[in-house]
């Protein structure tokens, strides 16, 4: 019995080195329990060595609706804190974890399901993806760390409109605010995703790992010390073997150059 088996409100497959976990509560549009929770957490501080890129998607017809309400008790501060800790510790797994992630949205990506998309590092959206952060509207605050990740995606002053007055942003809002990177029809979101993290995985697992590590820390970092740290993480890269033979096969003309994408 592997550990996935246990792991009874995800579906989870492997296509070579990307693995692919959907969200398995459809009947609750894959609202976040606890355990559900728990489990994502459970997978991805357990990726195996094999893996190079991941996918999360939804099943049904939504992604994720946010935090399950009929899970919310009275909490006093300490709990609630706790609470969200649980989250960031889930998300930061995800975000920081060994691989790149990309996530599939369509339908509902609501509350606690924005900050998950938002952990991501790339998102595919549908045409039937939705956006809202409706914790204003219900008398509380976002906690799973969209306060950070979904601001700086897609600004203060938007995330202050939508959890303000409830505004909701359909595909092509989000895909203009930059919550998505990509856009396909309905139905082909993953498809879409497979394709992006096949060719991810192809690339030196060293630096996959140096720009999903390096690069939203150095963002936080000032402008001198975000170079320092950038030259530090240069040296390292380029010191790869893998690094190294992927150089010498692009002098070589072993391997493209860039082009525009027909």
């Amino acid at each position: 019995m592997s550990l996935y088996d246990a792991l009874d409100l995800l579906q989870i497959t492997t296509e070579g080195p990307v693995l692919h976990v959907r969200l398995n509560r459809p009947a609750k549009r894959n609202s976040v329990s606890d355990e559900l929770l728990s489990q994502l957490h459970t997978v991805w501080v357990n990726i195996p060595k094999t893996v190079r890129a991941a996918v999360i998607s939804g099943a049904g017809d939504h992604f994720c609706a946010g935090l399950d309400l009929s899970e919310v008790t009275e909490r006093n501060v300490a709990e609630g804190m706790q609470h969200s800790r649980m989250w960031h510790a889930c998300f930061d797994a995800i975000q920081f974890g060994p691989v790149p992630v990309i996530a599939v949205l369509h339908g509902a990506v609501v509350g606690g399901g924005l900050e998950l998309a938002s952990s991501a590092h790339l998102r595919v959206a549908e045409d039937s993806a939705f956006y809202g952060l409706p914790e204003g509207t219900r008398g509380i605050f976002v906690g799973g760390g969209g306060s950070v990740r979904i601001s700086r995606l897609i600004g203060v002053a938007r995330m202050t409109d939508m959890m303000l007055t409830g505004r909701v942003f359909d595909a092509d809002e989000g895909q203009a605010c930059a919550i998505s990177n990509y856009r396909v029809a309905d139905g082909q979101g993953l498809a879409k995703a497979l394709e992006l993290a096949t060719k991810i995985a192809g690339n030196a697992p060293l630096s996959n790992y140096a720009i999903t590590q390096a690069l939203p820390r150095i963002a936080d970092l000032s402008a001198s010390d975000g170079l320092f740290m950038e030259s530090l993480i240069s040296s390292i890269a380029q010191g790869d073997e893998a690094a190294k033979e992927r150089v010498r096969a692009f002098l070589e003309k072993r391997a493209g150059k860039v082009a525009k994408s027909s």
